[in-house]
């Protein structure tokens, strides 16, 4: 087996496993207010009227509810094309890892130093501007610094504009 269809066979268990956690009746499709649950699950906070659009977007077959294969044909190619290593889903330990790249000094906040510095090291280097942009989106509360929570709501805003999903 080449290692694309490992990766592929891989994003479709995960992606399935998941399915499955949200499908609470078990009947093997998604409801309108299933697939709700499971965008809120990942921080996507749509509206109705977002959430109805992405559902008719889905709904191929058109009965008003998401089957397994109709999530995995809206999202494989997507997944496919963004992401050639295969690892699509983050748990929330992998999220603490990618965090902790940021926060060099591991007090549990990125300091705008801190994200300048480690973009940087990884050959982006920021604009004062681009930083004070990056920071000003990322800190919710406006202390100042990124805590863990608002990494990780800036990453689920990331994935909702991946979705074409407006996060309120």
């Amino acid at each position: 087996m080449s290692h694309q269809n490992s990766n592929n066979n891989d994003q479709t268990k995960q992606l399935n496993d998941i399915f499955n956690r949200f499908d609470m009746d078990s009947d093997g499709s998604l409801t309108h207010l299933e697939l709700a649950a499971l965008l809120r699950s990942l921080g996507i906070k749509p509206s109705g009227d977002e959430l109805h659009a992405l559902l008719s977007k889905m709904d191929k077959n058109g009965n008003g509810y998401v089957e397994f294969d109709e999530l995995v044909h809206a999202l494989m190619p997507h997944l496919h094309n963004n992401n050639k290593n295969g690892n699509i889903f983050i748990n929330q330990e992998q999220l603490l890892d990618v965090f902790r790249v940021f926060d060099r000094d591991g007090n549990g906040f990125i300091t705008a130093a801190e994200l300048a510095g480690s973009m940087a090291k990884m050959g982006q280097p920021l604009t004062y501007r681009e930083l004070a942009t990056m920071m000003a989106q990322a800190d919710s509360n406006g202390d100042g610094v990124i805590s863990f929570e608002e990494f990780v709501s800036i990453l689920a805003k990331s994935a909702s504009d991946f979705l074409g999903i407006k996060v309120a």
